[in-house]
């Protein structure tokens, strides 16, 4: 296996946006989300609209690469078992344990369930249906919220099993290392075509759910940056282009954004009687449903670009962050919406508040890793660690190595 200290620091700095995002989810005025702060504001709205177009797709890129640094050498049935073992594991643990706390604090809020936890628990480990705008997922009984990755993630890392001999086969790495090595502008805006085939094919009918099943448009886009990540990603050229582009990756960028608010500002701001609304309605839709997708790879690229370019080297931090991305993933969502469950009727104001939640976000989930879950052997593959620490591991090989 290849360790990529770049595709480490950028995964985890894309789960430390996550948590930002989510943040962020609590306090967008106009957006759902499981509990929403009473200081809202649509002021944050642009900001997050630049952020979520991207944000899911570069974890699954980043995911495929990953998978495309194991190598060869592991064999399809291994994989396979490491795979459902290191994410189904802590997706059971966590729909059953973990994310419970936010169901109860929205079906409070929501007027749908009397306040204790021990009673509502109870109830919910039954997985029976509740009652319509109970919480998300109420219909099913028990809901993943934000935990939704792992399903997809397990169920393309399985479709990638029965399609790795293919993808493996001698033509089709010659295809991809043609287009590793291709001309710039066919890696910027070959992927963001094909993304904009999907968005205008099955977005329109398809929205998004979360739900694994009736999720058509997602898995399509998902899957797409999934096997990107994984074809392009163990091509050497792929990576020299990637850092060669960033500059003008950026700039296409900066471009698609910058095209994309203008016509929807032109769209807003346009009198009824202006000659280019007689222009067809498609022409203009197109477009900016292209700068969408050119904006959505364009951003992959560019980070890809630039982490390769200066976190490809192995920071101090970097193997305690690896380690402890997934436990922090799994849990603050959870710690969050509990957060802010009480600290929102303290009334503490616009600034304080979502302060105080930030802060006790990330204090619960480095406490709860630093000192339960990393620190106990049964509890580390719950949330999708190796059963030993590495640390303790490398001491206890140190001072055998010693011994002897």
């Amino acid at each position: 296996m290849i360790r990529r200290h770049d595709i480490d620091a950028l995964r985890v700095l894309a789960f430390a946006l996550l948590i930002l995002y989510h943040l962020g989810m609590a306090y967008v005025d106009g957006w759902g989300f499981h509990l929403k702060s009473t200081h809202t504001t649509p002021d944050l709205q642009w900001p997050m609209r630049l952020v979520n177009g991207w944000r899911m797709s570069l974890l699954f890129l980043i995911s495929g690469v990953a998978i495309a640094l194991l190598g060869p050498r592991l064999a399809a049935a291994r994989f396979a078992l490491l795979r459902t073992w290191r994410l189904l594991l802590p997706l059971v643990f966590g729909m059953f344990v973990v994310v419970p706390i936010q169901p109860y604090c929205e079906a409070v809020s929501n007027g749908h369930a009397s306040p204790g936890f021990g009673a509502f628990l109870l109830r919910y480990w039954q997985v029976r249906p509740w009652p319509e705008g109970s919480f998300a997922g109420a219909p099913f009984g028990i809901t993943w919220n934000h935990l939704w990755y792992l399903a997809y993630l397990w169920c393309y890392s399985m479709v990638l099993v029965l399609l790795k001999p293919l993808l493996d086969s001698a033509p089709v790495r010659r295809l991809t290392g043609r287009m590793a090595r291709s001309h710039g502008l066919f890696l910027l805006l070959g992927p963001a075509t094909v993304l904009l085939l999907w968005l205008v094919w099955l977005a329109p009918a398809h929205p998004a759910t979360n739900t694994l099943v009736n999720d058509t448009y997602q898995h399509a886009k998902y899957f797409t940056v999934f096997l990107i990540g994984y074809a392009l990603g163990r091509e050497a050229a792929f990576w020299q282009r990637a850092v060669a582009l960033r500059w003008a990756s950026l700039v296409a960028v900066c471009l698609a954004v910058f095209w994309y608010f203008l016509l929807e500002a032109l769209g807003q701001w346009l009198p009824a009687d202006s000659v280019l609304r007689t222009w067809p309605e498609g022409f203009w839709s197109l477009q900016s449903r292209f700068c969408e997708m050119l904006y959505v790879w364009g951003v992959m690229l560019t980070l890809l670009g630039w982490a390769k370019r200066h976190l490809d080297r192995p920071f101090a931090w970097l193997p305690y962050c690896t380690e402890a991305v997934y436990p922090w993933y799994i849990l603050h969502q959870s710690v969050l919406i509990a957060a802010l469950f009480w600290l929102k009727p303290l009334h503490l104001g616009p600034v304080l508040e979502p302060l105080l939640v930030l802060l006790a976000t990330v204090a619960g989930c480095l406490l709860l890793h630093e000192y339960l879950i990393r620190r106990v052997r049964w509890i580390r593959p719950l949330f999708g660690l190796k059963a030993a620490n590495g640390d303790i591991s490398r001491r206890h090989a140190a001072v055998t190595n010693a011994r002897a």
